[in-house]
């Protein structure tokens, strides 16, 4: 079980709440101990020493005045003295300051003292024996009630939850700012160029959000130039190997196998230029649109098998998506030929799964790919055989370019085992970006 939060809002609330839970529960403590406790006890002996003062004094009287004293006491301090006639068995409520009553009467008759309930489930009574006349003495207990402990109790409960409910509020809109950050660095990452931040709050934030923004120009402004460039020196390649071929054409009395293996030198050039500029292309960022994956799956099938049998047979009419189409089907198409070029004699299978998330599927019976491999082979010009022949291999760019576009598209491609033997390589689409579709 993790009892760790991940996000820093929850690590930060978790922290703060055990920090304030802690020094509330000392502060309380120490309040308690030096100040309503002490309280309460002199209330509570104030309370006593008023009711035995008043029984003792009710006994001393004639007993012609003591009806006025009787009406005094009531009046003046809420308290109804008179000889006690039958007896009390009820019980009454402890708390925490009827308690300390019963004491401070205890310690002040010398014998135990037990408050009682009467008809009146609000009053107490007390049955205190004065010299020969055993006497009653009540009062109201809202009216004597001690609520210290509980106005305490709340301060401090406020108090904790102003402070912490203040605490989290400022670390919840750091941690927002954290996250649009975070955000915008995976949009940095995908070749993407983000919406300028704002460069607000703390001063600290305001230096990281200018650095962040900073960065962001400087890495598109670099990706600018690598596409430039790339599609630049791809595209003035051109022009040489075109001569070349031109001069080889004009070798009447060359050797012709040598003529033919520089011409497919020249060829295997051309075809190395092409899959540049679609790397150099696949830097780019297109809208998406809506797009039938059914339909357009049919089609890339339909291509690709005059190369090689394809098994495609949709279980849907149709698949609706919004997704740039252009990408997914250099995406699509780069997986099929890699599979009809690795996959072996056997049918490449081209698989649709529309909901939840949609994910299309390009299944082949080759030896498929080691899992340690699994990531190294979208790097550019990275291949598990060493031969770079057009028999042996591709160029090497084929995943790397299905790589780039899905990273700016947010598609993800995921690489696995096929059952029985073989490759499964997927293109999930986002089920965010569906939302609109």
């Amino acid at each position: 079980m993790r009892l760790l939060p991940r996000t820093l809002f929850g690590r930060t609330a978790g922290a703060l709440l055990v920090a304030f839970l802690a020094f509330e529960a000392v502060a309380f403590a120490v309040v308690w101990a030096q100040i309503i406790q002490p309280l309460t006890e002199r209330s509570a002996d104030d309370l006593a020493a008023k009711v035995l003062l008043a029984a003792q004094t009710w006994v001393e009287l004639p007993p012609e005045t003591r009806p006025d004293f009787e009406n005094e006491l009531s009046f003046r301090h809420g308290l109804e003295l008179g000889e006690a006639r039958g007896t009390l068995n009820q019980s009454i409520a402890h708390d925490f300051f009827i308690g300390r009553i019963e004491t401070a009467l205890s310690r002040r008759m010398h014998h135990p003292i037990r408050l009682m309930s009467g008809p009146d489930p609000a009053w107490a009574w007390a049955d205190l024996q004065v010299g020969d006349k055993l006497l009653r003495i009540g009062f109201e207990r809202a009216d004597y009630a001690f609520v210290a402990p509980l106005v305490g109790a709340g301060v401090f409960v406020l108090g904790a939850g102003l402070t912490l409910a203040t605490a989290l509020f400022m670390v919840l809109r750091t941690s927002r700012q954290l996250r649009r950050l975070a955000g915008k660095a995976r949009e940095v990452g995908q070749g993407r160029t983000p919406v300028r931040l704002p460069e607000s709050g703390a001063q600290e934030l305001k230096e990281l959000t200018a650095a962040f923004n900073r960065m962001a120009e400087e890495v598109t402004a670099l990706l600018e130039n690598r596409t430039v460039l790339l599609a630049g020196i791809s595209h003035d390649l051109r022009t040489p190997i075109t001569r070349l071929r031109l001069a080889l054409s004009m070798l009447d009395c060359a050797d012709s196998d040598l003529v033919g293996r520089m011409e497919r030198d020249l060829d295997e050039m051309n075809r190395l230029i092409t899959d540049m500029l679609a790397f150099a292309r696949a830097l780019g960022q297109e809208q998406p649109g809506d797009c039938d994956l059914v339909g357009l799956l049919a089609d890339l099938a339909a291509q690709a098998s005059r190369l090689g049998p394809v098994e495609w047979a949709p279980a849907l009419a149709a698949c609706p998506v919004r997704v740039s189409e252009a990408a997914l089907r250099r995406i699509v198409g780069n997986l099929l030929e890699n599979a009809r070029r690795y996959g072996g004699e056997g049918p490449v299978t081209l698989e649709l799964a529309c909901l939840p998330t949609p994910r299309i599927s390009v299944l082949d019976r080759g030896p498929g790919i080691p899992a340690a491999e699994r990531e190294a082979v979208f790097r550019p010009f990275y291949r598990l055989e060493t031969s770079r022949s057009r028999d042996g291999g591709g160029s090497g760019l084929g995943l790397a370019i299905a790589r780039q576009l899905a990273d700016v598209h947010g598609l993800r491609i995921e690489l696995a085992d096929r059952d029985g033997g073989g490759l499964a390589a997927s293109v999930i689409l986002s089920v965010k970006d569906q939302s609109a579709a």
